[in-house]
């Protein structure tokens, strides 16, 4: 009788000593008894194509993939998903036994999940959302937000020519307002995302004016150390409903961990206590 393989699965990024996804995916794997590992791999950029086209033969079936490699890892995939395609950067990727490298981006997906799960009366086609940002992240919530049936984005950028680039590429439900704009878009907006990373830890405060926010529109900011930003705060005082951005990054794990262990895994309280830990 052989022995069965260890499943392998890991993130690369570089730096990635910060990444929180080894707590989380080791925190499924003892909950669900699985005999695999997850490992944090700081892989420079010269030396990115190697690495993955060796991790298969060494066990792997999977990585997720962080800063700076969203992008790059799409010109070295066999196969890419549509909406990796759409957003233009790639999160997840499967191993396939055919040796075929699998792109996916599952970011959208977390983002919907999540919103969905912290407030399930949440009606995408009820109103606009306002975007403040234009980044990596701001391409996958826009395109997740169209997809579940957002009438209208409202997109704000410090660099304006970024946003216009979002709004070249999907299309006329997405309109661009400058950044002096930013506190005029919150009115009558049922959702408000910040996909900056302003009001994060070490950064720049979220300098826009709040007094806009109106009791019950949904507020989810992506950032998530701390997890209780200013804009958070700020809004839970003036009545609406927050989101924190942890949430996000639970989420967006489920479908690689599925794909690479055969485990569809719940987030709860415990998931997010493991992390936070």
């Amino acid at each position: 009788m052989t022995n069965p393989k260890i499943p392998l699965a890991g993130v690369i990024g570089s730096p990635v000593a910060h990444s929180r996804s080894p707590r989380l995916h080791g925190h499924w794997l003892r909950k669900y008894g699985i005999a695999g590992h997850y490992i944090p791999m700081d892989i420079a950029s010269d030396d990115l194509e190697d690495a993955l086209r060796m991790l298969p033969k060494l066990g792997f079936v999977g990585v997720n993939i962080t800063i700076p490699h969203k992008e790059r890892v799409m010109e070295i995939a066999d196969l890419i998903s549509d909406r990796a395609t759409l957003i233009g950067a790639a999160n997840t990727l499967i191993f396939r036994k055919d040796g075929l490298i699998h792109a996916d981006n599952t970011d959208g997906y977390g983002f919907i999940e999540n919103l969905r799960q912290n407030v399930p009366q949440w009606k995408a086609s009820s109103g606009p959302a306002t975007v403040l940002g234009a980044g990596g992240a701001a391409r996958a919530v826009i395109a997740s937000l169209l997809d579940v049936g957002v009438p209208e984005i409202r997109l704000t950028n410090r660099t304006r020519l970024r946003a216009d680039k979002l709004r070249a590429d999907f299309g006329n439900r997405v309109h661009v307002y400058d950044w002096v704009q930013a506190g005029n878009l919150f009115e009558d907006a049922v959702t408000v995302v910040n996909t900056t990373s302003l009001g994060m830890t070490g950064k720049q405060e979220l300098r826009v004016p709040l007094d806009g926010l109106r009791k019950g529109t949904v507020v989810n900011d992506l950032v998530y150390t701390p997890l209780n930003t200013k804009l958070l705060r700020t809004a839970a005082e003036q009545g609406c409903t927050t989101v924190d951005g942890l949430g996000m990054l639970l989420h967006q794990a489920v479908p690689g961990f599925e794909r690479w262990f055969e485990e569809r895994p719940t987030v709860d309280e415990a998931t997010r206590a493991a992390v936070l830990r």
